[in-house]
């Protein structure tokens, strides 16, 4: 992260020309653009591979900004206060007199917003007058990208530039609530249903996908590593890799440990990173042991169902 201010700079000059650039969060790397442009943001569509209709997160960088296009409620302003800037994903009510790209939220009158912790990007968006839409920076239904080279792994020379900020402190997506009408969790993530419940106090469930894209991540495979995935596997295959989330006595090559002791924090850190190396080694299957669901193990689970899909 070192000359930190020269890259921003960088970044603020691709995307003030309306080009697509990688950017780091928290959760995970960003295919980022300007939300107010119709040109840059039917790029994000085009390198991505991405469906027309699944819709973009806004990324801003304060509530004084995000009035600017989206009206805001007391449950936002609790889970704001609490998790913000943070791994947390708002589906809000757009006002009319919005700014953002038809082709970010596919002309519907809501809008997925966040605010994300990275300090490169936050200074990033405090350095500019519109919000970033910036889904994640990989081929659609494809693993995401949790350091600068997954990026390039995916894009190559095909973005202008990556701003480089180590790799994802979380490795997953952020969860997604929407706030219009009844909450609801839409997408699992690192801040747990039982968090959000607790600071707006009141029952909130997780709806999964009934069929219509309504926020990131919905599709029926996604994040996949573009190979078999099996799950809950106590005894792989022959020249399978075989995922691993406890030291085991045996010691084989095809082994790839996420987190040597049960620490589900570290096996979602490290969940991306892993499946996209075994791809990498021309593994033809990857198993999985077991993963409690409880915590972000639960999100973990969710994932690796998603990317287990054909």
């Amino acid at each position: 992260m070192k000359n930190g201010l020269s890259n921003i700079k960088k970044s603020k000059f691709y995307l003030n020309k309306n080009e697509c650039i990688g950017i780091p969060t928290e959760t995970v790397y960003g295919l980022a653009a300007n939300a107010y442009s119709d040109k840059a943001t039917s790029k994000i569509f085009k390198l991505k591979k991405r469906p027309k209709k699944n819709p973009l997160i806004v990324h801003y960088y304060s509530i004084n900004d995000l009035k600017k296009d989206c009206y805001i409620n007391k449950n936002f302003l609790k889970l704001y206060k609490e998790f913000c800037p943070g791994p947390i994903t708002f589906i809000l009510k757009l006002k009319k007199n919005n700014k953002i790209s038809k082709n970010v939220n596919n002309k519907k009158n809501n809008l997925a917003v966040r605010f994300p912790s990275h300090p490169l990007t936050r200074k990033l968006l405090k350095s500019l007058n519109y919000p970033l839409a910036a889904p994640s920076a990989n081929i659609s239904s494809r693993v995401s990208a949790v350091s600068k080279m997954d990026v390039v792994d995916e894009f190559g020379d095909k973005i202008k530039y990556i701003l480089d900020g180590g790799s994802s402190k979380i490795g997953l997506e952020s969860t997604i609530v929407s706030l219009i009408n009844k909450p609801k969790i839409l997408r699992l993530g690192s801040i747990s249903v039982n968090q959000i419940q607790n600071i707006i106090k009141k029952k909130i469930n997780f709806e999964k996908n009934s069929g219509n894209i309504v926020v990131p991540g919905q599709g029926k495979l996604h994040y996949s590593p573009g190979i078999k995935i099996r799950i809950n596997v106590k005894n792989p295959k022959r020249h399978e890799a075989f995922i691993l989330i406890k030291k085991r006595e045996i010691n084989d090559k095809n082994y790839f440990y996420i987190t040597k002791n049960k620490n589900l924090n570290e096996a979602g850190k490290n969940l991306y990173k892993t499946l996209r190396m075994i791809k990498n080694l021309n593994y033809k299957s990857i198993s999985v042991e077991k993963i409690p669901g409880k915590g972000i193990g639960q999100t973990i689970n969710d994932r690796l169902i998603r990317a287990s899909k054909k």
